[in-house]
């Protein structure tokens, strides 16, 4: 007997029927880190974490400020304060810029602010240059103390070898941007109202000057008159003379105080070439007196009187020149009183009984002289005589 055969496909053996089959689970849910996620925090710990990040950034905040705050008092300080400003300007003087100092707000001045000084308005600004200018170190600020309307800034430094002291008046000058700019409430310049005797030519820091040159009276200027020179104040000045006729190892000035004027009076020494020259001079002027054959020789400092008549010429010689001596006489030189013999040969017949009797006789003498330097350096020299001895 046949028999059917019922079949089954593949699907249908491995699928499971409705009743019994189980869904399974389903996969992890990839959200691209390959991780899972991680479970949420609680309200009251993100309210603490936030806390935290609060006060990490305020504390970070302050010290930001107080940074930049210490920042800007230091580039004040450095850069745009009054002390700054005046430190500039001593840095130029230091550097021998002097034609940059001049420049600095507030140190130029005129006719007018001299005069408002009680300074002389035709001060000369000869030495406002850097050949005249002596060294300037140890710039250090002692003090910056405001007074109204302006500052007073102090300074210690060495100028030269001399340790000095200054204090300033700096005032505000405007801005840029917000940084204060300054000037000088009072110019930093003074005044050294110089007198030389015995030269028109000088020295000032090895920087030569002729009185012609800087005097209001120029090429009429009285050799004994005193210049007025404005200069740069701090700074050591040392005026002196070097030349064939005098000289000087040289006097010292510290300008220390801004419009003010400091009086120097320089007495230069004849030196010992001039005092030669002088000598020269003046055994040559006696010597040429001797030449004449007269009882009184003209312009002569000796002489021979008598009340009788000569026989002959009279022969002079100088048997003893003076040692003359050379000693300052205000702008000028003067030959001091000096001792000098001459020696006269002379027939002499009496006018009472005619008798001739020959005279050889020392004449002593006394002279003196005044010495003038002329415009083109050269010296006149006039020898007198005074009574004899």
């Amino acid at each position: 007997m046949d028999r059917e055969v019922i079949g089954t496909s593949p699907e249908d053996a491995t699928a499971p029927s409705d009743d019994s089959a189980t869904p399974p689970p389903s996969p992890p849910q990839d959200h691209g880190t390959g991780a899972e996620a991680p479970p949420k925090k609680s309200a009251p710990r993100r309210r603490a974490r936030l806390g935290v990040d609060l006060a990490l950034l305020g504390v970070v905040g302050v010290v930001l400020v107080a940074a930049v705050a210490a920042g800007a008092a230091s580039l004040y300080r450095e850069f745009y304060s009054p002390s700054a400003f005046v430190e500039r300007y001593l840095d130029l003087l230091a550097e021998g810029h002097a034609a940059d100092a001049l420049g600095v707000a507030g140190v130029s001045v005129d006719s007018a602010e001299l005069e408002a000084a009680g300074l002389p308005a035709t001060a000369s600004d000869a030495l406002l240059r850097s050949a005249a200018l002596a060294t300037l170190a140890d710039v250090h600020i002692v003090s910056e103390t405001p007074h109204g309307t302006h500052t007073d800034v102090v300074v210690e430094y060495r100028a030269g070898r001399y340790p000095g002291q200054t204090t300033f008046e700096v005032e505000r000058d405007g801005t840029i941007g917000v940084a204060p700019t300054w000037r000088f409430a009072k110019s930093p310049l003074a005044v050294v109202d110089l007198t030389v005797r015995g030269s028109m030519e000088f020295e000032v820091n090895g920087f030569s000057i002729d009185k012609r040159q800087v005097s209001v009276d120029g090429v009429d200027a009285d050799p004994g008159a005193s210049v007025p020179l404005l200069v740069f104040s701090p700074g050591v000045y040392s005026v002196s003379v070097d030349t064939a006729l005098s000289s000087t190892p040289g006097i010292a000035v510290l300008s220390d105080s801004p419009l003010h004027s400091t009086k120097v009076d320089v007495q230069a020494e004849p030196t010992a070439q001039f005092k030669a020259v002088v000598q020269e001079k003046v055994e040559a002027f006696l010597s040429a007196c001797a030449t004449q054959d007269v009882l009184l020789p003209t312009a002569c400092p000796f002489g021979y009187t008598v009340e009788d008549r000569i026989v002959s010429a009279p022969k002079w010689s100088i048997v003893q020149q003076p040692a003359v001596s050379v000693a300052p006489d205000g702008a000028n030189w003067a030959i001091p009183q000096a001792e000098a013999t001459a020696h006269i040969e002379v027939d002499i017949r009496s006018l009472f009984d005619g008798t001739v009797r020959h005279v050889s006789e020392d004449v002593p003498f006394l002279l003196t002289g005044k010495i003038t330097v002329q415009p083109d350096g050269s010296a006149s020299i006039v020898v007198v005589g005074t009574d004899t001895l």
